[in-house]
């Protein structure tokens, strides 16, 4: 008999002190079952996943590629000629990076003006506004904090521990629109709009980089404007190659004439926030299963 349900890989990661608890995956693991399909959860870096056996591999949340962005990339390029995997590989390699922001900025996106310092570059941090320093490879505000300028010495000492791990910084002025109107986050999910989120300010004044923050404070549902809208599908159609996307979240922030643009585009392992719209639950399954085919 010939086998016809579709056989589905929800990847994860592996439990861990420093990794959140992923709560959107029983519902839609339980969802994608009660639709027909053979879905498995399976940790990226599972030596013995077979991952050819599955007629789709969806990245959900594999919060610790950052820290191993190698390693990873590695692996999505081999899961990607085993099966198909959403989003692709080439999207996951050029989304790894922070540096693709310059990418969107050169395509005409409005996005957070972002300076990068490698290792052995001038520091040159701002001396005249508050400013924000990042790892280009992050995710959960991991090695991010907030500076006045006159904490520039704590500043480089962030800095030089970063470029000690590996990583280049990205300088960014602080967003003070995010004090007021905090961070929305437009979900596209299937090639459609999704839902919409709002969070405060994760980074705090005075908050040490390497302290562990509340990466979605004070999380709540959100109804885009059109200009908010406007300007994440204008990010998405920028992304090189325009590829075909299963999932995507733009995290739009306003800029200091109060216009909303692009902080960080996520594609690969964002989180849905499903327990906050868990009628999008039958939406993101129903995508899943018609990328399955």
């Amino acid at each position: 008999m010939a086998h016809t349900a579709a056989r589905v890989a929800l990847v994860t990661c592996r439990p861990g002190p420093e990794i959140a608890v992923d709560r959107d995956l029983p519902s839609l693991l339980g969802e994608l079952r009660a639709a027909g399909a053979e879905a498995d959860v399976v940790h990226w870096d599972d030596a013995d996943a077979d991952w050819a056996a599955y007629d789709l591999a969806v990245i959900r949340s594999t919060w610790d590629y950052s820290w191993r962005a190698a390693e990873f990339t590695a692996w999505a390029e081999r899961c990607g000629t085993a099966t198909r995997l959403a989003n692709p590989a080439d999207v996951v390699r050029w989304n790894a990076d922070k540096r693709y922001l310059g990418d969107l900025a050169a395509s005409g996106v409005p996005v957070v003006p972002t300076r990068y310092i490698a290792s052995g570059d001038p520091v040159g941090l701002p001396r005249d506004h508050e400013y924000v320093v990042k790892p280009t490879s992050g995710a959960g505000a991991r090695f991010a904090a907030r500076y006045l300028p006159g904490e520039h010495a704590t500043a480089v000492r962030q800095l030089a521990r970063m470029h000690a791990e590996g990583f280049t910084a990205m300088v960014q002025p602080y967003a003070k629109g995010i004090d007021a109107t905090g961070e929305r986050a437009l979900q596209f999910f299937g090639g459609r709009f999704l839902h919409a989120s709002r969070k405060g300010a994760v980074l705090a004044p005075g908050t040490p980089y390497d302290e562990r923050k509340v990466a979605h404070p004070r999380l709540e549902p959100w109804t885009p404007a059109p200009d908010e809208l406007a300007v994440a599908e204008r990010a998405l159609a920028a992304v090189p190659g325009v590829p075909e996307l299963l999932y995507a979240r733009v995290d739009l922030v306003d800029d200091a004439d109060g216009r909303p643009c692009v902080m960080e585009l996520e594609l690969i392992e964002p989180n849905l926030f499903l327990t906050l719209h868990p009628a999008s639950v039958q939406t993101v399954a129903a995508a899943i299963l018609m990328a399955a085919r």
